[in-house]
């Protein structure tokens, strides 16, 4: 980005090459881009997610409702989950047999993960079903949907920012790779000659 100061500095230097006020001005529309470019990108992208999410989490407070269930019986722990690190989750969850009433008055029966320290027969419980009895995800609630739009944003901002920086580098790089053949092309030219005596050197 320093080559947008040599967009004044070079304007009547007798060294300047056109490579030179090209390069300048690539950093300068580059830093526009960035600038004005990949914020707006963002905001529109983040408020679109706001917009979609909060749809969503209006859908899924009407379709989504919570119902009592009542431990049948509860389940042996998986022999899969040897792991200690997950100890803590262990005591949080628990699988057990389960039965509930759907929205739509049908009983319903089945293993579910109950959020019950120590379960016994009888115990109740809370679960997200759809109106059937369905078990479902707990809806999406507000806050974490608007974090998900503003993280969205700024992801798709950022990702803006560094695709203009990259393709400025891209550019800039075969800018000096066709630079250095041209000096190439013009050393092999003059350099067998070079320094010999009346070839005007």
């Amino acid at each position: 980005m320093r080559a947008i100061g040599g967009l004044w500095r070079w304007r009547h230097n007798p060294l300047r090459r056109t490579t030179d006020l090209l390069e300048a001005w690539l950093a300068l529309a580059a830093l526009v881009l960035i600038l004005l470019a990949a914020p707006l990108a963002g905001t529109l992208v983040g408020t679109a997610a706001q917009d979609a999410l909060q749809r969503s989490v209006q859908d899924q407070r009407r379709d989504r409702q919570q119902v009592a269930a009542t431990v049948v019986r509860a389940l042996a722990p998986s022999p899969l989950d040897l792991d200690p690190e997950t100890a803590a989750a262990r005591d949080r969850y628990h699988r057990v047999v389960a039965d509930w009433t759907a929205p739509d008055g049908t009983e319903q029966h089945g293993t579910v993960t109950a959020t019950l320290r120590d379960p016994r027969p009888g115990d109740r419980f809370t679960l997200w079903t759809d109106e059937r009895g369905r078990l479902v995800g707990r809806p999406l609630d507000t806050s974490t949907a608007t974090t998900h739009a503003v993280l969205a944003g700024l992801g798709t901002a950022l990702g803006a920012a560094v695709s203009v920086e990259g393709a400025r580098r891209l550019i800039v790089w075969h800018m000096v790779r066709r630079r250095y053949a041209r000096w190439d092309r013009a050393w092999g030219t003059a350099g067998p000659d070079w320094g010999r005596t009346g070839t005007g050197s």
